[in-house]
């Protein structure tokens, strides 16, 4: 049996989940890190930045104001994680939105709920986020803090708009970048940082593969402690 299979195997016998908690600014790469490392565990995996660009969705879909924290709750708290659309979702207005949006305390409650009950699926669960192992899953047995320059970042985010046909200028992508890196790590409530006990992985100058090893050494080593 393969390794990782040895491992799903132990897992399923327990009495938990087993939580991987993965951390970072936007476009460092920790979503197809996430990603990666739930298929090859097995592993429901959730990003929970759409919970966010899904609530910031609905609030403009409907025409509703994105500075009415009550009313962004109330959208939260109906929220369906079973229904994200990761492609609808993924444009660059719903992700500036959903960052003004995921600023608000009320909001940050309520998706938190739901995203630490998606976290308790058997055998276990890959969350992404800004504040997974700081404030979601404190108690995660893996927790990575996935990182990369904002200059990298901010070509990243440019040659994927540019790879769906779309069109931009870098230097307003670097700011943007610049402007949510701000927005998340100062905002009062569960601000972007890495947990006191995560493991930072910085991307600038690595690949996803070798990301996806590091990551994949340090799960196993977890795994076979419980």
């Amino acid at each position: 049996m393969p390794e990782a299979n040895r491992e799903q195997a132990v897992v399923k016998e327990g009495k938990k989940s087993f939580t991987i908690a993965i951390d970072g600014p936007a476009a460092a790469g920790k979503g197809t890190l996430s990603r990666r490392i739930a298929a090859e565990y097995g592993f429901h995996h959730l990003d929970t930045g759409l919970t966010y660009r899904a609530t910031a969705h609905a609030l403009l879909k409907q025409g509703l104001p994105l500075d009415d924290e009550a009313l962004a709750e109330k959208v939260a708290l109906a929220l369906d994680l079973s229904g994200l659309d990761r492609e609808v979702l993924s444009s660059h207005e719903i992700g500036d939105a959903a960052s003004r949006v995921a600023a608000m305390p009320a909001v940050r409650r309520a998706l938190v709920v739901a995203q630490r009950r998606f976290a308790g699926k058997r055998p276990g669960t890959v969350l992404d986020g800004r504040d997974i192992g700081t404030v979601v899953c404190p108690d995660a047995p893996v927790k990575l803090y996935v990182t990369a320059s904002p200059e990298v970042r901010a070509r990243r985010r440019f040659d994927e708009i540019l790879q769906r046909g779309g069109s931009a200028d870098y230097a307003v992508v670097f700011d943007d970048v610049k402007r949510r890196d701000e927005r998340d790590m100062g905002r009062a409530d569960s601000p972007l940082k890495p947990a006191e006990d995560a493991h930072l992985l910085d991307t600038s100058e690595m690949s996803i593969e070798a990301a996806f090893q590091a990551a994949r050494s340090l799960i196993d080593a977890a795994l076979k402690t419980i």
